[in-house]
């Protein structure tokens, strides 16, 4: 909105050819939305608290200490990233940019799921919220809606996957790029909420993995350093850095309210949202094998689920003392703050070596 207006007055004001530089809008847009966030943050989680007299259900085959220390804590916390989030970017964006439609609509109606299978857990304060079946089937209703809405609308032929480090190795997938497109969507989704269990555990590395996003959708979206680095140039992909820059602000607004002892919690509301967006825009930017390495701690999260289920169908027997792998260190004795910090630093590095990733072709 801001960029469009200032696009419009600039012949006559030039200082408002400011607002045409993509790194100028994504430091507004991260501080906004970081601003938003610290502003609305304590009125949602007062509002959160009168309305969850009970808090979240905390899972009573979790670690005991956290049945009496996280009880009564509020959840739903990620709609004051969504809502932080989403002002930023449309203040600080080009609208007609389709991009940014696309991945407002593809975070928000995750981010509706979440809500929706938060309210009923805390409704009938339980576990049980969307059926499992169910929230998979809409996640795959929204991000084949996204897939075909990019395919339709974008100059890029998405047909093509590519790989890091190999430069020449391009696979023409043809139309099960859609499904390709979805399975990553969904399982950067869920891969996020499974690592939402501790305090500030998810969101920090959603932070960096965002990070990273950001400074790939400018990369991509810049003629220049597109074809020095030898990535596939986007025109308007720039855009998506702003977005990225958003939801990183929001994320750190956010992080203000989780860091130990969460004040509340993000819920389903705002990490399904989260993962959503992240793997949107590496479908966007063509870098979904990238995401794989920067997000491989909440690969790594998904992976243990997976492994303890089947292994525990096949054999009976369970590979982990529970699942996901950060509750596995906490029964082997870990503390909270230790799992956190230290899974902090795996994302951190996993982040910097999916950069060098962009050189090395």
């Amino acid at each position: 909105m801001i960029y469009n207006l200032a696009l419009e007055l600039s012949n006559d004001y030039s200082f408002l050819n400011i607002f045409k530089y993509l790194t100028f809008r994504a430091g507004a847009s991260f501080a906004t939305a970081m601003l938003i966030c610290f502003l609305i943050g304590p009125y949602i989680i007062n509002l959160l608290k009168k309305r969850q007299k009970k808090g979240q259900p905390i899972r009573l085959d979790g670690p005991e200490w956290q049945i009496s220390a996280k009880r009564g804590t509020p959840t739903m916390g990620g709609s004051m990233i969504l809502i932080s989030m989403t002002i930023s970017t449309l203040l600080w964006t080009d609208l007609f940019n389709i991009y940014i439609w696309l991945l407002l609509f593809l975070t928000l109606s995750f981010g509706f799921i979440g809500f929706i299978d938060d309210y009923l857990k805390l409704s009938r304060f339980s576990h049980k919220g969307l059926s499992g079946k169910l929230k998979l089937f809409l996640q795959f209703i929204f991000s084949f809606l996204f897939s075909i809405l990019l395919f339709s609308y974008s100059n890029q032929d998405y047909t093509f996957i590519t790989f890091p480090v190999f430069k020449e190795l391009i696979i023409n997938i043809g139309y099960f790029w859609f499904i390709f497109s979805m399975l990553v969507i969904v399982g950067s989704s869920n891969a996020v909420n499974l690592t939402d269990g501790l305090d500030g555990l998810a969101i920090v590395p959603i932070i960096i993995v965002t990070s990273t996003l950001a400074i790939i959708s400018y990369l991509v979206g810049n003629s220049i350093f597109s074809d020095y680095l030898s990535l596939k140039y986007i025109s308007g992909m720039g855009e998506a850095s702003i977005f990225c820059s958003a939801l990183v602000g929001a994320g750190l607004g956010f992080l203000w309210f989780n860091a130990p002892p969460a004040k509340i919690f993000m819920g389903d509301t705002g990490s399904l949202a989260a993962g959503g967006a992240i793997g949107a825009v590496s479908v966007m930017t063509r870098n979904e094998f990238v995401l794989a390495i920067a997000g491989g701690l909440f690969v790594l999260e998904a992976v243990s689920v997976i492994v303890q289920v089947l292994s525990f169908k096949l054999t009976r027997k369970r590979v982990f003392k529970m699942a996901p792998i950060h509750h596995h260190f906490e029964q082997k004795g870990w503390s909270e703050p230790t799992i956190v910090i230290r899974f902090w630093i795996i994302s951190i590095i996993l982040a910097m070596i999916s950069l060098l990733t962009l050189k090395i072709r």
